[in-house]
């Protein structure tokens, strides 16, 4: 797919990840929107970052948990830039045991609204626009916490509530494929231990102790967490190169899902 020209929204887009995939994008001269709200202290940086690409580029600062925000996030996407092709739900919220220690409601409120009830509302809103590109690109960011749950040594990086709430975006991911169908596909990237989540360059990381963070990397296949290139990689690859792909999940976790358990050798057999 030649996406040149093409108009993204990417939620989460201050730093991180998400700054990560609006400056791939814009380097394949894709005209982004990049929402933020939180992290204040980023956004100079990534203006900057962003006006050096020369790409034309719209910021725009939505609380997404207030829902009846939303409309306007898109109705300014739309009034800049006329068309809404690719969005980029990288929007989520999670607490870690070791940060937060046991729930309150407060924090598994804010995880459930943020990681599930925000994604909905913003695809709902986008998605008429979406349809009327004819090759709508939506990619859903969950964690493989919806897979492991909070066991083994993600018992301290992944809560129970954010682990239930990225097990719901993949319903959400197949129920979405089915409605956008056939001129929108719908995938999800799940993502491991990255280094902005849940790894080392994130202050959860470093309440772990060495034999903590040993044990990450030791139930992780490859050996090492993922980087921002690792996930940039896995966007551009859905959105420019599988056009016969939806409702589907991408791991980006280097093995983690698979590590714990070894392949014993095949046995001689007695015939």
């Amino acid at each position: 797919m030649e996406i040149k020209d093409k108009v993204a929204l990417v939620l989460g887009a201050v730093k991180g990840i998400g700054k990560g995939i609006g400056l791939a994008l814009a380097n394949e001269g894709v005209k982004v929107a990049l929402n933020y709200f939180d992290w204040e202290e980023s956004l100079d940086e990534l203006k900057q970052d962003f006006a050096e690409t020369d790409v034309e580029h719209l910021i725009i600062k939505t609380n997404l948990l207030e829902t009846e925000k939303v409309q306007g996030l898109i109705r300014k996407v739309i009034d800049r830039f006329g068309r809404l092709d690719i969005l980029i739900n990288n929007i989520e919220r999670g607490g870690w045991p070791v940060v937060h220690g046991k729930y309150v409601q407060e924090q598994w409120d804010l995880e459930m609204a943020t990681t599930l009830r925000a994604k909905w509302w913003v695809f709902d809103s986008a998605l008429p626009y979406l349809k009327s590109s004819e090759n709508g690109v939506v990619i859903n960011f969950s964690s493989i916490a919806g897979i492991t749950g909070r066991s083994g040594p993600a018992s301290l990086i992944f809560n129970d509530g954010y682990a239930a709430a990225n097990r719901g975006i993949s319903l959400l991911t197949e129920t979405w494929a089915r409605i956008g169908a056939p001129h929108v596909r719908v995938n999800e990237i799940m993502l491991g231990i990255v280094e902005t989540r849940h790894g080392e360059k994130t202050r959860g990381w470093k309440l772990l102790n060495k034999a903590q963070q040993k044990a990450l990397i030791n139930h992780t296949l490859l050996g090492r967490t993922g980087t921002i290139e690792d996930v940039v990689n896995a966007v551009l690859f859905v959105v420019k190169d599988a056009p016969f792909m939806t409702g589907s999940v991408i791991k980006i976790d280097g093995g983690y899902t698979l590590g714990g358990e070894t392949v014993q050798p095949m046995p001689k057999g007695v015939l």
